[in-house]
């Protein structure tokens, strides 16, 4: 349930990343506020799952496969999109993720991490230069790829909104995952530059930085077999001064005011943060 409706009837909007437990949510928060929702996964199967349970609810939505590396693909979704019901008015990108190459083994190099190569660890200076390539397309290529197919037709029309996912690893990046955070960084600078790029088309552009949400990416990096927090998960909610992780319900409240050009028509080029606290916390 939607924490409060605003009226998107006769809206197209599409979600990349849709499949997942965060964007799959943000689709069915815009489709119970009348959009219809093209959810795109490279999942195929997983966007018609969250499509399924929308058009069950009473809401209209399409599953579409969409590879956001891909422009050939992005474009194959954006002429079944519009065949079915014209231009897309809103664009959530929300495709992206970390990888393990892109990731050390420890939070800090110690002196004896020098002494030569140890089996199962990733120092800095064994990270994978394709890892860390991954790990940015994904996020920043990932998130300029849809906005170059979806928004010529925003642009058109003149209007339109843009909402990019960002993270707080982008305010302050976190330990053990550097392309993450440096990617997220430039989906946070591209965001801003985006909106004033689109200034005079009547597209506005923002993103939402969510901070610790538990998702299927990150369940095995927070939850050990029994439930039971990790001490990764531990550590971090020791940072969160509401002391507990969000929820993807958390995060429709900020969606919607984004989405609504009567309560934000005029916010533009702004990285929201949805965190608990956890950006304003020093740590003492």
């Amino acid at each position: 349930m939607v924490p409060f409706k605003i009226n998107l009837t006769n809206k197209v909007a599409a979600v990349t990343g849709g499949g997942g437990v965060l964007c799959g949510a943000f689709a069915e928060a815009l489709a119970e506020c009348g959009a219809k929702v093209a959810v795109l996964d490279l999942r195929r199967e997983a966007a018609d799952a969250v499509a399924d349970r929308i058009n069950a609810a009473g809401g209209t939505a399409l599953g579409v496969a969409a590879n956001v590396l891909e422009t050939d693909s992005l474009e194959a979704a954006r002429s079944e999109i519009e065949s079915l019901w014209g231009p897309v008015n809103i664009l959530i990108n929300g495709a992206g993720g970390n990888h393990p190459k892109g990731t050390t083994s420890r939070e800090y190099l110690l002196p004896d991490q020098l002494k030569g190569k140890v089996e199962g660890l990733t120092t800095f200076f064994d990270l994978d230069p394709e890892g860390i390539q991954f790990v940015f397309n994904l996020n920043f290529l990932g998130t300029l790829l849809p906005t170059q197919v979806f928004s010529r037709g925003m642009a058109e029309a003149g209007s339109g909104t843009i909402i990019n996912i960002s993270s707080m690893n982008a305010f302050t990046p976190l330990t053990k995952i550097p392309a993450y955070s440096g990617a997220k960084a430039a989906v946070s600078n591209f965001t801003r530059w985006l909106a004033v790029h689109f200034s005079k088309v009547g597209i506005r552009v923002n993103a939402i930085a969510p901070g610790f949400f538990l998702t299927d990416q990150n369940r095995g990096l927070l939850t050990n077999d029994d439930g039971s927090w990790t001490p990764r998960a531990t550590t971090i909610l020791n940072h969160i001064p509401q002391d507990r992780l969000g929820t993807p319900a958390d995060l429709l409240g900020t969606l919607l005011w984004l989405v609504d050009e009567k309560a934000a028509g005029y916010v533009n080029g702004t990285v929201i943060p949805v965190d608990g606290g956890f950006s304003a916390f020093s740590g003492i």
